[in-house]
């Protein structure tokens, strides 16, 4: 879904992974990342490998310097967070063109991780570790 604000066009996507949302705008830019308020590499604690995964689809389509990536990141930590951001720039980078969406789905980073914590089932310590057995 895009917008238009003030003769400022923004694109907009939501990505998802275990407990973590975030609600991604780009708007066309200098290559900018913040999330919720703060520059991308303060939120994401200066990481390389979360700055690279939460970039990458702009990376690999060569448009780094091109859009302003802000976030409104929420749930679960740094990890599923950075997961999320990816993922909705990667729908908001289909907005932007179509030919993206071909590119983008053959790296397989428009697929959904559906992996959750399992929950505890009672009887058991956690879900699936049983209290140890004894024979007699």
């Amino acid at each position: 879904m895009s917008s238009i604000t003030n003769n400022n066009i923004q694109y907009l996507g939501t990505g998802r992974r275990k407990t973590s949302i975030a609600r991604v705008r780009l708007i066309p830019g200098s290559g900018k990342l913040i999330i919720n308020g703060l520059p991308g590499e303060l939120y994401l604690q200066f990481s390389p490998n979360y700055l690279r995964i939460s970039c990458a689809p702009l990376a690999l389509l060569g448009l780094e310097k091109e859009y302003d990536i802000h976030v409104k990141a929420e749930g679960g930590g740094l990890t599923g967070q950075a997961d999320a951001i990816r993922l909705g720039v990667v729908r908001a980078l289909c907005l932007i063109n179509a030919e993206n969406r071909k590119t983008l789905k053959s790296e397989g980073l428009l697929t959904r991780n559906s992996k959750i914590k399992e929950r505890k089932k009672y009887g058991l310590r956690k879900a699936r570790k049983a209290p140890q057995y004894s024979k007699r």
